[in-house]
């Protein structure tokens, strides 16, 4: 190879990695400055519960999966829902009880089939409500919904209520809404997004490319005892990459 040529691609390659190096530094530093209900982040979530960057060419063994036809090729996951299915596609990782979370994920929508994606806490040992549901964050291309679940729409009484033929009273649709919070963003198809979610006592925290979208509080968030973290795509064409989950605090003490 000529060696001004070979020169010229090493370059590009350096300055490709360095342009990444840099924007993970500076996306780095954007999360670190990010306050929570008016407590600094910076070092609480330090504890590493799981992480993925699908570079494997496939799910890892601690990965689950619920109705799902999500597959992991060129070093994405790509989100699928099976079209005879009646439930989204789930796909999760199960881990010992936290209170306090932190989750990181790239995403695309790929196409106007993805109507949007859910980010799951659930307890998979808590009876109370509807298959464990604590709290979760929805993202479509117009919107985050933040919702809590334990104490609202998948509360026990109130999910079996939903199915009965009464349904609903009005005090009751009152009620949740009170469990709910809309925050209107803008994200364009194709385009990469890095989705940051924080749960600290009894609120959460979402942020997108390093910009807050909003906060909600209500006590169900609170639920120490959280041991699981699913994905769920409604209902494809959604991309995820760079998935992390880590921990707030210290670990409880064992006895």
């Amino acid at each position: 190879m000529d060696p001004q040529k070979h020169c010229r691609v090493v370059s590009e390659a350096d300055s490709q990695l360095e342009m990444k190096s840099s924007f993970a530094l500076t996306f780095a530093s954007l999360i670190a400055t990010v306050s929570f209900a008016g407590e600094p982040t910076a070092g609480y979530y330090s504890r590493t519960v799981f992480s993925d960057d699908f570079s494997s060419g496939g799910f890892g063994p601690r990965w689950g999966h619920y109705k799902s036809a999500s597959i992991v090729k060129d070093g994405i996951l790509i989100g699928i829902t099976p079209e005879s299915s009646d439930h989204s596609a789930v796909d999760n990782v199960r881990f010992a009880p936290e209170r306090d979370l932190e989750v990181s994920v790239k995403f695309r929508f790929v196409s106007e089939k993805a109507k949007s994606f859910n980010v799951w806490f659930d307890d998979k040992d808590y009876k109370g409500s509807h298959a464990g549901h604590i709290c979760n964050v929805n993202v479509s291309p117009a919107a985050v919904t933040i919702a809590d679940a334990k104490t609202g729409t998948f509360r026990n009484d109130i999910y079996e209520k939903k199915k009965a033929p009464g349904g609903l009273t009005a005090e009751d649709n009152a009620f949740l809404k009170t469990k709910t919070k809309k925050l209107p963003v803008n994200l364009a198809l194709q385009d990469w997004h890095t989705l940051l979610i924080h749960t600290r006592n009894d609120e959460i925290e979402v942020g997108i490319d390093g910009k807050a979208v909003g906060t909600f509080k209500s006590e169900g968030v609170g639920h120490d005892h959280k041991t699981l973290v699913s994905l769920t795509t409604n209902q494809v064409d959604v991309n995820y990459d760079d998935f992390s989950i880590k921990a707030g605090g210290k670990p409880e003490a064992k006895p």
